[in-house]
């Protein structure tokens, strides 16, 4: 399946940092019965990831909240202790955004969503994209042609249809 607008999300079990360690999460929990924006990464600590698609979700925190997003989520294919101490470094975990671990891919592959660039040691990762949902249904999406840009799927350009 390629994720398309009205397509419902699929559920998937992620992984987030909790009090304990690691702990998994299931999508559905965070996704039915609300506003969601998702956004996903090709890589934490990656250049365009962190200096340009992480932030743009960072600094729209409050728009996303005025026009009722009740949850903000990064999804990336890599371990939860990797995303945990990203979302620490970059001031990601202070604005309240969710950060889920996919490790083995499982959703970004449910999703049509995975690209592999051996050349770089990219086995398997996601595409750059983000998505606004409302009790799990997709309403607009908006990917990226290049992993290497971060313009439709900036925080702004998803605000803007919202």
């Amino acid at each position: 399946m390629t994720l398309s607008m009205g397509d419902t999300l699929p559920n998937a079990t992620l992984l987030r940092m909790g009090a304990e360690g690691p702990e998994p999460v299931e999508l559905d929990t965070l996704t039915k019965g609300r506003k969601v924006a998702i956004f996903a990464v090709p890589g934490a600590y990656t250049g365009v990831c962190t200096e340009a698609h992480l932030p743009s979700f960072m600094r729209n925190m409050n728009g996303f909240e005025a026009k009722g997003v009740e949850k903000v989520i990064c999804i990336a294919v890599n371990d939860p202790f990797v995303l945990d101490t990203w979302a620490t470094t970059t001031g990601a975990a202070e604005t309240g955004i969710v950060m889920l671990a996919d490790p083995a891919a499982t959703f970004t592959k449910a999703v049509g969503m995975n690209w592999t660039a051996e050349a770089v040691g990219f086995h398997d990762r996601s595409k750059r994209y983000a998505l606004y949902a409302e009790d799990g249904v997709v309403k607009t999406l908006h990917e990226e042609d290049n992993a290497g840009t971060c313009e439709v799927s900036a925080g702004e350009s998803l605000l803007a249809v919202i």
